[in-house]
């Protein structure tokens, strides 16, 4: 017997990965770390909180584990689009019905034209493709230990989560809730009423007009351009602000129609007189009803359900740039909101009775993009804080002067008929960082209201 056949075989070591190890991590990877690493991401710059979405990720894994490769796909497909559905809702302040219902609306919009957008479809694309070659692999564990572990994954990356967001969790989901007590600029200031019929009424809904919250630079250019002589030899200017919910529709529907609430609700409506929405109210009193808007009609279905609260005219982005306004490109290409203030005041001059008209602005919807006629390229113009710190914020204040410069303009004109003129915003700026988001109140719009002298004497 040689020396080698004495030998005592060593033992083979304990291996360190089992088959259902391999199996717990690979499932792991897909419904843990590939179904949430998009939005994990974001976490460095802000986010929506994601509770639902990362335990809906986790136990569609679990159970669709045990299925077919296809079946596991699609299922981590729908968990993806709910986790995109929820984000987007979260981001923009809307109910998921809300979004849900406004798909249809997509083939209006240009995403194209936001590279945010464009970088953000890439990442999904790929995180797709790669979902399909790892789910070929077995996922299915079996042991009670493994489960448990999965188990702890998810709810420990819901807390981690939850635990990131804490600071900003009031920014995101605000639907009304039941019970709560109603108000609007349109209520603050009194501007209904004035409806007296002796003078025009101008509401203008300003998008994405955000309160400033302990941010100097931008609470002094707010309204900064109405500090004028000439403004304030013509009005009594007063400023305030209120509570906002969900998004711009929800707006209109809250300084138009008087409650918390969406446009769908007014669609299968057969009596409009219930609505008792404002411009139905002055059109009783012999006011002339209309609307402005630089986008297309169709969108929202604002063509349908403006003449259902009153509007007797409506003019979309096609006929204003009839009329000579300017195409403005971005996510929402249309008209160029400083060319409307024109149009507005000429609807007023030629006006042979009392008007309501109403006017929702569009070029500063979020992302602003440089470029594409906006008018937003030398930012630092405006504010060089702004430029160096808050850049797309920087943009919108372009916009937003470049609005008031054209409105104060033609409403201090000699010609300018006397009218009282409401400015809103429709909620905060939907930031998708929390750099930017922060910057504003989380619950609240601004509105300034400036109460036309004449030879009247004040209300």
């Amino acid at each position: 017997m040689s020396y080698m056949d004495n030998a005592i075989e060593a033992p083979a070591p304990a291996r360190l990965i089992t088959p259902d190890l391999a199996k717990f991590m690979n499932w792991a990877l897909v419904w843990i770390i590939l179904a949430n690493i998009p939005f994990v991401a974001m976490w460095m710059v802000g986010a929506p909180p994601r509770a639902l979405p990362i335990a809906l990720a986790g136990f569609a894994g679990l159970i669709a584990k045990r299925m077919s490769h296809p079946l596991q796909w699609l299922a981590f497909v729908g968990v993806m689009i709910f986790s995109l559905l929820s984000f987007v809702s979260g981001l923009f302040n809307l109910t998921l019905n809300s979004l849900v219902y406004s798909l249809q609306f997509f083939a209006e919009i240009k995403p194209s034209n936001s590279i945010e957008y464009i970088a953000a479809t890439i990442v999904i694309i790929g995180i797709l493709i790669g979902s399909w070659f790892l789910l070929k692999r077995d996922t299915n564990f079996s042991k009670p230990l493994h489960i448990l572990l999965g188990g702890a994954l998810i709810f420990g990356l819901v807390g981690a989560d939850a635990a990131v967001g804490e600071g900003m969790r009031g920014h995101y989901f605000r639907p009304a809730p039941a019970g709560t007590a109603f108000e609007s600029a349109v209520s603050k200031s009194g501007f209904a009423a004035r409806a007296d019929g002796k003078r025009h009424l101008v509401i203008i809904m300003v998008e994405s007009l955000g309160l400033p919250r302990e941010n100097q630079a931008m609470s002094d250019k707010l309204f900064a351009y109405y500090n004028d002589s000439a403004i304030n030899a013509r009005y009594h200017v007063s400023q305030g602000n209120s509570k906002y919910y969900n998004s711009t529709t929800a707006g209109e529907m809250r300084e138009l129609c008087g409650r918390w609430g969406d446009y769908y609700e007014l669609l299968e409506t057969t009596d409009p007189e219930k609505l008792n929405c404002l411009p139905a109210q002055l059109a009783k009193k012999g006011y002339v009803t209309q609307a402005m808007h630089s986008f297309k009609g169709p969108f929202f279905k604002r063509d349908v359900w403006y003449p259902k609260i009153g509007f007797q005219k409506r003019e979309f982005a096609a006929e204003l740039q009839e009329r000579g306004a300017e195409w403005c490109g971005g996510v929402f290409a249309g008209a160029c909101d400083r060319q409307v203030p024109k149009m507005l005041a000429e609807n007023l001059k030629r006006a042979k009775q009392p008007v309501f008209q109403y006017w929702l602005t569009l070029n500063t919807h979020l992302p602003v993009p440089t470029e594409l006629n906006l008018n937003v390229d030398n930012c630092e113009q405006v504010s060089a804080e702004l430029a160096r710190d808050y850049p797309m914020i920087c943009r919108q204040f372009a916009i937003f002067d470049d609005i008031d410069k054209a409105l104060i303009k033609e409403i201090t004109a000699r010609d300018f008929p006397e009218a009282d003129i409401l400015l809103v915003g429709d909620h905060m700026p939907p930031f998708y960082d929390r750099h930017h988001r922060s910057q504003f109140d989380p619950e609240r719009v601004p509105w300034l209201y400036l109460k036309a002298k004449g030879s009247q004497p004040e209300g």
